[in-house]
């Protein structure tokens, strides 16, 4: 079946294709060789995720996305450095790195950035966190709850101080949790809050995506990739931010010797095939999840229409074309 729906975007890409958006030695060059290999599999815009790193590190980065004249980068999605310093919630992040919320902080970043900051991961139990996230929210810079160990109060404190989304719900916290309740079922319960979910197969149980879609519905749920720069490639040892992962032959990325997942390999037309299977939607709606309804949330519009077909049968969807 031939399908035509608006361009895919993800609101969380660290690297793609080789390129590790986190490596102070990115170039313009290279992150447009990037977006043109993201553009093959629809993705025709994207906030490229810079990761918990130093001030210096930072800035590098994102002075170079900020300079790149490309209509697909939507703006940068700073994840971190204002997160939990504890082992499993942090996830990937360097724990040296790791600071309290602070808006003077925050300031600094921007300006290296250029004012691109559109979307602000952070824990809500840092201290300062709070009162930044009222800060951001009044300033129209989005802001999501991951890699935390937020209680329920906390959690709720964070969606009224101005917090609207959760960034890859379900990873980035502690392995082991309380049956209930817990910051999961807080903010799956939590209707002011969309979720971004990661459906590689990896991060979350199908059970879990059909039952967190079921949760939040399909027009607030959100598939992104959080795809690092070993996605695009051949099974392998790669980096986000100085930080080594390895690529495995089943497409998982962990950090090496350990089970512990370090960004994806993900793309967004296979989260879509994953998605469908894993909770029976239709095609059309969960390609929504991937375009039209991460543009609302950020408040930007998508770009250009993605020509593909689909294989109901297999389950596959293949990208033919990427009208402007």
């Amino acid at each position: 079946m031939r399908l035509e729906f608006p361009g895919l975007f993800d609101l969380q890409v660290n690297g793609f294709g080789g390129v590790d958006f986190n490596d102070p030695a990115l170039t313009v060059e290279c992150l447009g060789d990037a977006v043109l290999r993201l553009r093959r599999h629809g993705v025709t815009r994207l906030l490229p995720t810079l990761i918990t790193s130093s001030p210096d590190s930072f800035a590098a980065c994102a002075r170079v996305i900020a300079s790149a004249r490309d209509a697909s980068i939507a703006g940068i999605h700073m994840e971190g450095p204002f997160i939990s310093p504890v082992d499993g919630p942090r996830g990937a992040h360097p724990r040296a790195h790791v600071a309290a919320a602070s808006y003077e902080v925050f300031q600094r970043r921007q300006d290296a950035a250029d004012g691109r900051i559109v979307l602000v991961t952070l824990a809500p139990e840092v201290p300062g966190a709070l009162p930044l996230i009222e800060r951001l929210a009044a300033a129209g810079v989005r802001v999501a709850i991951g890699h935390s160990a937020a209680t329920s109060a906390e959690i709720a404190d964070a969606v009224s101080a101005g917090a609207t989304l959760s960034t890859h719900l379900g990873n980035g916290c502690a392995a082991d949790l309380p049956r209930h309740p817990n910051l999961i079922w807080d903010q799956l319960a939590d209707d002011r809050l969309h979720a971004s979910v990661i459906v590689d197969g990896h991060h979350l149980p199908a059970s879990t995506v059909k039952a967190m879609t079921r949760a939040k519905g399909p027009e607030r749920t959100i598939l992104v990739s959080d795809a690092i720069a070993a996605a695009g490639c051949n099974p392998g040892r790669y980096t986000i931010g100085g930080v080594e992962c390895e690529l495995h032959g089943d497409g998982r990325v962990s950090l090496p010797g350990t089970p512990f997942l370090a960004g994806s390999s993900l793309t967004l037309d296979r989260a879509i095939e994953n998605t469908v299977r894993f909770t029976g939607l239709p095609v059309a709606d969960v390609s929504a999840m991937a375009s039209t309804g991460p543009a609302r949330y950020i408040g930007m519009p998508t770009a250009g229409t993605v020509v593909a077909d689909w294989d109901s049968s297999a389950g596959s969807l293949t990208v033919v074309d990427v009208r402007h």
